[in-house]
């Protein structure tokens, strides 16, 4: 089932604030994406984009906190 657009824009602020407090060199990746999604009158359209956006998201946190991690060990 598909969230609806706020749920998906508290999960994108959530992200977007830890991304933010882990890795503030990542905050510009967030400012960049933040309007692409907002051009779109359409519910179902938007919800989409922002869902896009937020899987985005959290790949980039994801790939990055495990470069970082495996950077740590070495």
């Amino acid at each position: 089932m598909m969230k609806t657009e706020k749920e998906t824009n508290t999960d994108i602020l959530k992200l977007s604030l830890l991304i933010k407090k882990d890795y503030p060199e990542l905050s510009k990746y967030i400012d960049e994406g933040w309007n692409d999604f907002s051009n779109s009158d359409e519910t179902g359209v938007k919800i989409k984009k922002l869902s896009d956006y937020y899987n985005s998201l959290k790949t980039l946190y994801n790939s990055y906190k495990e470069s970082h991690v495996a950077h740590d060990k070495s």
